[in-house]
């Protein structure tokens, strides 16, 4: 069998929109000519391999640009404006006159110098900011408790962004106790949800219903420790007072000892038994409201229009790499094959404006994603689709994922890899309102470290409420063939590694409109029953890519109806 990763210790990150990487520990025979590469590739500068990439590259790099002040009159005399922060790429920075640090990957405190001060002066946008920066980590672990606090900041002031990255260490317990609750609640904040919203209240309740059932197991484990404890009492009691060999005042002294203790134990219990029952009583009970409608849209008029019941769902726009042809590590089977019917789908059945790289190496790449930045507009959706090698390095606690383009040297040389970091950044400055990430690679879980709660659960109802409430709000989602792992880069017989293959199978089965969550649905136990026959546990990941502007959205397919 063959895996998507170069080595044992690579470690690949997922990327924009929909990425499918695929990684191989052998050397893989090309099943694409050359021919088939020039056919899809629209890009004539993909192959670039000149000694000045690496420059370019560099300038591709988001950084944290210190803009100059701006000079203003009052009065008679003129003063100088603090500097604005933004983000943007290292040339743009310089262009404007602006100043920033060489990026490092896995140094914040840089950035910190650059955000700080508007944070202190009250600004949510950059205490948000902040607040990631210290989550991330300052060049080694995560800064949890400082994250919140300027989460908090943020939160307090309505910035959705940091409303739901609040949540997110809530639900995971991560600087805070664990309080899935409270996440939920954030959530809707973020989201913009009225609290008595059908939908919320039917999320909130299945989360205090499995509260509701943790707190009764636990007080029936305290009951029975308790009457234990007694039994245990009563006995050392009876003990005490029967058996006259305990009259001498040691023996007796230990012996009430072990009875006060008991007492206290018991005492105790009963105080955490009598606290679980009160959080019960305080959980609201329903009477069984009604689920949502069934959603029952019909794509209306031409394809490219994407306007279904006054709901606008913008313009839609993919990005599709497949890195099939190495120069210096293995060669990979099925990134061509994956990348053709990506390709040929997204355009012909969901209108996608699509751009294929085929072997490209770092400096395409990166110009190919930061380019992107000028053709979206505010309500467009962007959907990125990577095949080919990852890796990953570790250091110390931290640990870094990365695409491998073409012109990729083996690990440990990272040199013209392709970080996470690069990616979550360009994400975060994209105009476009919805994004969705299709990793197919090793260690393609990387990319993003939210947990898997997207407020609904696998049983939701997509109704058109559900629709119209995600659709006002940005989104920036990651679907991964695998979490940190290997994943399989084994062929069917049509070509398609084990991911795309259920991937792209269910993209084309699909309905008329289709959330991320329920395509994620269907890829999840297709991938996992595929991968059991090679004797590989491979289980797909969904999850918000944080630190990239995700406001608790969603990624809809939209199918185009046949003129």
């Amino acid at each position: 069998m063959f895996y998507r990763e170069h080595a044992p210790t690579s470690l690949i990150g997922s990327i924009v929109i929909i990425f499918t990487l695929s990684l191989g520990l052998g050397a893989c025979n090309s099943q694409a000519t050359k021919s088939q590469t020039n056919a899809l590739n629209q890009s004539s500068n993909q192959s670039s391999k000149n000694p000045a990439g690496h420059a370019a590259v560099e300038d591709l790099q988001v950084v944290d640009c210190l803009l100059p002040g701006q000079v203003r009159r009052l009065g008679q005399g003129t003063y100088l404006t603090p500097g604005r922060p933004v983000l943007t790429t290292a040339a743009d920075c310089r262009i404007r006159g602006g100043q920033y640090t060489e990026f490092d990957r896995a140094d914040y405190k840089t950035a910190l110098k650059i955000w700080m001060p508007a944070a202190e002066s009250g600004d949510a946008e950059a205490q948000a900011n902040v607040g990631e920066i210290f989550e991330r980590g300052l060049g080694s672990e995560p800064n949890y408790e400082a994250a919140i606090i300027w989460y908090k900041k943020a939160a307090a002031q309505g910035n959705s962004r940091a409303q739901f990255n609040l949540g997110t260490l809530y639900e995971q317990g991560l600087g805070v106790q664990e309080d899935k609750l409270l996440a939920l609640n954030l959530y809707r904040q973020a989201w913009g949800m009225e609290e008595d919203n059908l939908m919320f209240q039917s999320a909130a309740q299945a989360q205090q219903e499995a509260l509701r059932k943790k707190l009764t197991d636990d007080i029936a484990q305290k009951d029975s420790q308790i009457n234990l404890l007694n039994r245990q009492l009563n006995d050392l009691e009876g003990k005490i007072q029967n058996e006259t060999q305990l009259a001498e005042a040691t023996a007796r002294k230990q012996a009430e000892d072990e009875v006060n203790q008991l007492k206290a134990w018991i005492e105790r219990l009963e105080n955490e038994r009598l606290v679980a029952y009160n959080e019960v009583d305080q959980l609201p009970r329903y009477r069984q409201p009604d689920a949502p409608p069934t959603l029952r849209v019909k794509t209306a008029g031409s394809a490219k229009s994407l306007n279904i019941r006054d709901m606008n769902f913008g313009k839609y726009y993919a990005l599709v790499i497949g890195n099939q042809n190495y120069d210096v590590i293995d060669d990979l089977a099925t990134p061509y094959s994956d990348a053709q019917r990506a390709k040929d789908i997204l355009e012909g059945q969901y209108g996608f404006n699509v751009t294929v790289l085929l072997d490209a190496d770092a400096a395409a790449t990166m110009r190919a994603i930061n380019e992107l930045n000028d053709q979206l507009g505010e309500n467009d959706n962007l959907l990125i689709y990577y095949a080919g090698h990852g890796s990953r390095i570790r250091s110390g606690e931290y640990e870094a994922g990365y695409w491998l383009p073409v012109n990729a040297n083996p690990p440990p040389d990272d040199t013209f890899w392709v970080s996470n970091e690069f990616v979550t950044r360009h994400l975060a400055r994209l105009k476009a309102k919805r994004v969705m990430v299709v990793a197919d690679s090793c260690f393609a879980g990387l990319l993003s470290n939210a947990p898997g709660f997207l407020l609904m659960g696998n049983e939701t109802n997509y109704s058109e409420d559900y629709v119209r409430y995600k659709l006002a709000k940005k989104s920036r989602l990651l679907l991964s063939s695998g979490g940190d792992q290997p994943v399989l880069d084994n062929a069917d017989s049509r070509g398609h590694s084990v991911f795309a293959s259920a991937f792209l199978d269910a993209l084309e089965n699909a309905g008329e409109i289709t959330s991320g969550p329920e395509l994620y649905l269907k890829v999840h136990s297709t991938v996992i029953e595929k991968a059991k026959k090679y004797g590989v546990e491979q289980e797909p990941e969904f999850k918000v890519i944080k630190g990239a502007g995700h406001e608790v959205g969603d990624f809809f397919f939209v199918r185009q109806t046949q003129s």
